[in-house]
């Protein structure tokens, strides 16, 4: 399919509001797809490589306007596309704006009228740029992204430039594509839906679905070393478990870091975060845990920091291990982590995403039997509110965040936050929100962002709700602005807008209405508490969340 076909039809899916209308041409554009069907599945979705694949583009919005000004020609600058960058509002419109079809530099391709840009080129040059590392690489990125936007038209150039921002933004979500694929091959939603959950690339599912059918779906299975999105939780309390469920599971609640484990005796050990970034080589207390297991076993669990005494530490002393890449013996030595299993979602190889929680448990239990350094969280089935209060207190005397209860009934939903897994805290509300501005700082704070944008998440985009400046240290103020400084990608005056990328955790002690942000709500007294350093914007709290939160009073 040759790209600028692809753009077309993305551009009529973008102008249609209807999402009936949207899945169908969705499903048209799957049928029509042929041999690029698995690319193009990703690529509506802003995507390169399937999403348990943790590889990126790595490519920032200054690289892209470099990119597209040496594109554009010579009378054309990256401060010239960061300029209409700020006057059109997204990097697209810059793009399609700019005249860069045919433009110099076409004998870099070997031809002086090179063939028109694919679906399956676009796919390989891009997947080139991700592998490019070290020396060199940023130019070589360059070069690839020039490459493409010198052989496009317009609107390919509109897609392109927000593909490689990861920006696509025109009303496709997972929700989409998988009803357009049930659409597109006349196969039920529901085996889409868990084919999805179990092999997590949504290229994969579509191929599936068009080749083999309903069976070829159901026949899905978990692989050891690709990973499946976590099952999720939602806040709630012992009341709202004991009214929906007969007992309820509980279980420690760490102030851990969340991993999945899969171990290959016959292979390698290999940790995810939930991000489903591979953090192997930066716990390796985790892969001597689970070393000992016989059989392939895909775990569930917290990575969680210890004192001396086996006293657990706060998450942010969890979070120096995670971004370590070097010196990691050393750090080692500061920061001692320890692995919580929690659950179990594959044995020996039999899947167990269908099983009832007790019975994975109980598999759990059977799987750590023999291994010294891996421990189950501590788990009792309890139905009486004050037994289910003590345990809470036990737990927060040890010095955990609180308790988790689940139903003893419920399967394993990748990905799903629903009612089967409640958290409760009894700390202060938290909203872990997106960074999508700044404002330079003043007096000793001149040289350093001082105070940040926040957005919560919504169908479309993110939409702000406040701005938080205290609560961060002189020290950890100029290692967030040397981590945002790079996402700038525009300014005016002391404001900055920044590429949502980095999640802050806040806590506030009220949610108001406010017509002063896009949410109409704002946040009263926030204050910073950490960097999520587990979570992509894509998992930060959304907009629904907050309402939530407001109508819960």
């Amino acid at each position: 399919m040759d790209f600028a076909d692809f753009a077309d039809r993305v551009c009529a899916v973008e102008n249609e509001s209807a999402d009936l209308a949207v899945t169908s041409l969705v499903a048209d554009l799957f049928v029509d797809a042929g041999d690029d069907l698995p690319v193009v599945a990703r690529l509506l979705l802003g995507r390169v490589v399937p999403a348990w694949d943790s590889t990126t583009l790595d490519v920032g919005p200054a690289l892209c306007h470099e990119a597209l000004a040496r594109a554009a020609g010579p009378n054309v600058t990256a401060d010239d596309v960061a300029d209409r960058l700020a006057a059109e509002g997204e990097i697209g419109a810059v793009a399609a704006s700019l005249d860069l079809d045919g433009q110099q530099g076409l004998a870099a391709f070997g031809a002086a009228d090179p063939d028109p840009l694919t679906v399956a080129g676009v796919d390989a040059r891009l997947r080139d740029l991700a592998a490019a590392d070290g020396p060199g690489s940023r130019d070589h990125k360059v070069d690839v992204l020039f490459g493409l936007f010198n052989r496009a038209d317009s609107r390919s150039a509109r897609y392109l430039a927000r593909l490689v921002l990861s920006e696509m933004r025109i009303g496709v979500g997972e929700g989409i594509v998988r009803d357009a694929i049930a659409e597109a091959f006349d196969v039920p939603v529901e085996e889409v839906e868990r084919a999805l959950q179990v092999e997590n690339d949504c290229g994969a599912v579509a191929v599936r679905a068009r080749d083999e059918g309903a069976s070829g779906l159901a026949a899905a299975e978990l692989v050891v070393g690709r990973p499946v999105s976590a099952m999720l939780a939602q806040a709630g309390t012992a009341a709202d478990a004991l009214d929906a469920w007969e007992s309820i599971a509980v279980e420690t609640k760490f102030d851990g870091a969340r991993v999945q484990v899969h171990h290959d005796p016959a292979g390698e050990t290999r940790v995810f975060s939930r991000n489903l970034e591979d953090v192997t080589d930066a716990l390796p207390e985790v892969v001597e845990a689970v070393s000992d297991l016989l059989v392939p076993t895909i775990l569930d669990g917290e990575a969680i920091a210890v004192d001396e005494s086996g006293d657990p530490l706060p998450f942010q002393e969890v979070l120096r291990r995670f971004r370590r890449k070097h010196d990691v013996a050393r750090m080692r030595e500061e920061v001692r982590i320890e692995f919580r299993a929690f659950d179990c979602l594959h044995v020996d190889g039999v899947d167990l995403l269908d099983e009832p929680l007790l019975d994975r448990r109980e598999r759990l239990s059977n799987a750590l039997s023999a291994v010294s350094g891996a421990t189950p969280s501590p788990f009792r089935v309890l139905d009486d509110a004050d037994a289910i209060a003590d345990r809470e207190a036990a737990a927060l005397d040890a010095g955990h965040e609180g308790i988790m209860l689940k139903n003893p009934d419920s399967t394993y939903t990748p990905g799903k936050r629903g009612q089967n897994w409640l958290k409760r805290k009894p700390d202060v509300e938290t909203l872990d929100l997106v960074v999508t501005g700044a404002e330079w700082g003043e007096g000793r704070r001149a040289n350093h962002l001082g105070t940040f944008l926040l957005s919560a998440r919504t169908e479309d985009g993110f939409a702000t709700i406040g701005k938080v400046a205290t609560g961060i240290t002189d020290e950890r103020l100029a290692d967030l602005s040397d981590r945002l400084e790079p996402l700038i990608r525009a300014e005016d005056g002391t404001d900055v807008d920044i590429e949502p990328e980095v999640v802050f955790e806040v806590g506030y002690e009220e949610i108001q209405s406010s017509p002063t942000y896009g949410s109409g709500y704002a946040l009263r007294f926030p204050r910073f508490v950490a960097v999520r350093e587990d979570k992509a914007p894509a998992d930060a709290d959304s907009l629904a969340r907050v309402e939530r939160l407001v109508d819960r009073g």
